[in-house]
């Protein structure tokens, strides 16, 4: 996958208290990936369960890249938000707990993206965003749940300035306050999925097709602390 060098990881996973430490092979943890052949995916609109309205729109336009970069065919964004739309269809919420095997013969489509947003605040005096999203992958052929993943990340836009004492920790808030103000939540979005992302199994179109089965999944439940430059 192609780093985004819009973000630097300060701090690595930190997984919530109560999880089991130890990791498993890709293989073992989404076994759906390498017993069929899956490279198309359909993206449902986001489900947004945070008082940030617009949430779901942003949150949505970052979704395609990451996917098309680890290998997958995915239904063009624009076109199925139109169909969903048409077809009184746009709140995925009444799709996510039902099969999903008629998105298979309507789109043609192997996997159904979900996500979920359960937080999005931003702080400018901390100087960060803190953004928690669910991602659940459904196979449009078993229905099965494929992949899934649920990660906390505080998103640090803190400045530092040269000034001292007082006057320049006030200029440092002033700066980090103005700075968290203006941060694009596209780029808090794009961090969020570039981290989650980071074991997805390669798809179809990926050199790494069916060659990352031994490499170690992430955790489902994780926490991460980043920092946007």
């Amino acid at each position: 996958m192609k780093k985004l060098n819009l973000i630097s990881i300060v701090l690595v996973v930190l997984f919530l208290s109560g999880c089991n430490t130890t990791k498993i092979s890709r293989k073992a943890a989404y076994p759906e990936f390498y017993s069929n052949n899956l490279s198309t995916i359909l993206v449902m609109p986001p489900i947004n369960k945070t008082n940030k309205v617009e949430a779901k729109e942003f949150f949505f336009t970052t979704l395609n890249q990451p996917l098309c970069e680890k290998g997958y065919y995915v239904i063009p964004p624009y076109l199925s938000m139109e169909i969903f739309k048409s077809e009184s269809a746009y709140d995925a919420d009444i799709f996510i707990d039902r099969p999903v095997d008629k998105f298979s013969n309507f789109f043609n489509a192997d996997l159904v993206l979900f996500t979920v947003i359960h937080k999005w605040e931003k702080s400018a005096i901390g100087g960060a965003i803190t953004v928690e999203v669910e991602y659940i992958v459904k196979s449009a052929k078993t229905n099965a749940v494929a992949y899934t993943r649920r990660g906390t990340m505080t998103l640090d836009t803190s400045a530092n300035t040269s000034g001292g004492g007082l006057a320049g920790a006030l200029i440092s808030m002033a700066v980090t306050a103005i700075k968290t103000a203006m941060t694009p939540h596209v780029k808090a979005a794009r961090a969020c999925n570039e981290f989650t992302f980071g074991d997805f199994p390669a798809g179809h179109y990926n050199p790494s097709f069916t060659n990352d089965s031994t490499l170690l999944s992430g955790k489902p439940v994780f926490k991460a602390r980043v920092r946007l430059n």
